[in-house]
């Protein structure tokens, strides 16, 4: 990996760490001070606006990333485009809350909806200017609106939270921080004005006719279970289960999803460089950095699964979910950054085909175990994401662009597992946060002992040249 990556990887690993912690804090706040009926109302919410935040982005990072035409004028032919988008669907989601809200089983979600949706032509011009920022790796920039503006959002959800103003109070910082993020954006120098080039509009739709729907299936697969068990067994069921699914989300967002924003323009820059043939030992180093890290992670998550309830004794079915829940998001972890290489290579519409694929099997599958249960969804996204990992291994395989399986990383992996396993087993329950922190310290420094000197390959990786 080149200098500007590492530092790259690292910023955006410091830009995640204050933005995810501060997400991190407001699932607190907002399962301390929240029922479940009303977390699960605001998920649904949520829900609805992040598939919006997606139409409206319309794979921007891809589009400036790629591009080799001026950057600055295709940011800003994409941010017209984006812009113009987020405010149409804001009008639409207005208009349609309650018909929208009633469907998901939460008609008294509608006024959140509402106001929720104003977040869109915000978050789609801060999309826009930390895209360039993310086309150079230049992620010591996007500290200041990504993660500022995450720290005003949290700020105002966790202050209105704990006096009271009830599940209104996240979609009041979620328009903090949407609208935060542009300003910040522009305080860090990116400055981008819209404008219209008929070439750069013209590469952008040739682009976003295989990446727009790719990316509106991703969200899709990330939402859908909200909406299916919202639907199904109303916002009750889906407090317990968004509360774990936010808990497990966070290794994923934190490693893999940092390690995949470094691997795409690395990748990208490979191939138009015409070093192709490095793309395989590329994704070797990424793939085990990630198995070993999320793996490590997700371990200690799920050993520790029932201190849940130090957050109150109502989330103590929530517990089993978040188990099953960081197998899925494991393999889901594995999944993203392999997808940014196929994208990188140019196998942008086999990328299409698999995240296709898994919302094919996924719906399929939830139409049969919705009505069991959230275990069962949990059960349900688990399997299905699992079965996309070998399928995902033949098109690599098929495009040259497999490695040697990192068994070394595997047993690592499994036997650090292992001994984590064995420890909690004689550990005490954690009924305390000061409990909980120390069993999982514990956990997490036997697995470093075992998992990182048996993958020394990870670190060394990491600071070569590509």
């Amino acid at each position: 990996m080149t200098d500007v990556a590492v530092r790259g990887s690292l910023w955006l690993f410091a830009v995640n760490l204050v933005s995810k912690s501060s997400q991190i804090v407001v699932t607190l706040a907002l399962a301390l001070f929240l029922t479940e009926a009303d977390l699960g109302a605001v998920a649904l919410v949520v829900s609805v606006v992040n598939i919006g935040q997606v139409v409206q982005a319309m794979g921007v990072y891809d589009i400036v990333s790629r591009t080799a035409l001026d950057p600055l004028r295709t940011a800003g032919t994409v941010l017209t485009m984006s812009v113009a988008t987020g405010a149409a669907l804001t009008a639409i989601i207005i208009a349609a809350a309650h018909p929208i809200a009633a469907a998901l089983g939460a008609p008294e979600a509608a006024g959140m909806l509402r106001l929720a949706a104003l977040t869109l032509p915000f978050t789609a011009a801060g999309g826009v200017q930390m895209a360039l920022m993310h086309r150079d790796l230049d992620f010591r920039r996007r500290m200041l609106p990504d993660a500022g503006g995450m720290l005003v959002g949290a700020a105002v959800t966790v202050t209105l939270a704990a006096n009271g103003t009830g599940p209104t109070a996240l979609v009041l910082g979620l328009l903090c921080t949407a609208v935060a993020q542009p300003v910040l954006a522009a305080v860090a120098g990116a400055r981008i004005r819209p404008v219209w080039d008929q070439e750069a509009a013209a590469e952008a739709a040739k682009w976003l006719a295989v990446v727009g729907p790719g990316a509106l299936i991703a969200v899709l697969l990330i939402n859908v279970d909200y909406l299916a068990i919202g639907h199904v067994l109303g916002p009750e069921a889906v407090g317990g289960y968004s509360l774990a699914f936010r808990i497990a989300w966070v290794p994923y967002i934190m490693i893999a999803v940092v390690l995949g924003g470094v691997l795409f323009p690395i990748c990208a820059e490979l191939v138009r460089s015409g070093r192709r043939d490095r793309l395989p030992a590329t994704l070797h180093r990424f793939t085990i950095a990630t198995l070993v890290v999320t793996g490590g992670l997700y371990v200690v998550v799920a050993l520790s699964a029932q201190g849940i309830v130090v957050l109150g004794e109502q989330w103590a079915g929530a517990a089993g979910l978040l188990v099953l829940l960081c197998g899925y998001g494991l393999g889901l972890s594995l999944l993203h950054v392999w997808y940014q290489v196929i994208r990188a290579a140019g196998h942008a519409r086999q990328y299409l085909a698999l995240e296709a694929a898994h919302l094919v099997l996924l719906l399929t599958a939830l139409v049969f175990t919705t009505q069991r249960g959230p275990a069962a969804v949990a059960l349900t996204q688990v399997t299905v994401v699992w079965l996309l990992v070998p399928v995902t291994w033949l098109v690599l395989a098929r495009n040259g662009l497999a490695f040697p399986v990192p068994l070394r990383a595997i047993a690592g992996v499994g036997g650090a597992a292992a001994a984590c396993l064995a420890i909690s087993t004689v550990l005490p329950d954690s009924t305390t946060v000061t409990g909980l922190i120390a069993t999982g310290l514990l956990l997490l420094a036997t697995y470093c002992a075992i998992a990182l000197p048996l993958n020394r390959t990870v670190l060394i990786g990491l600071k070569e040249r590509a």
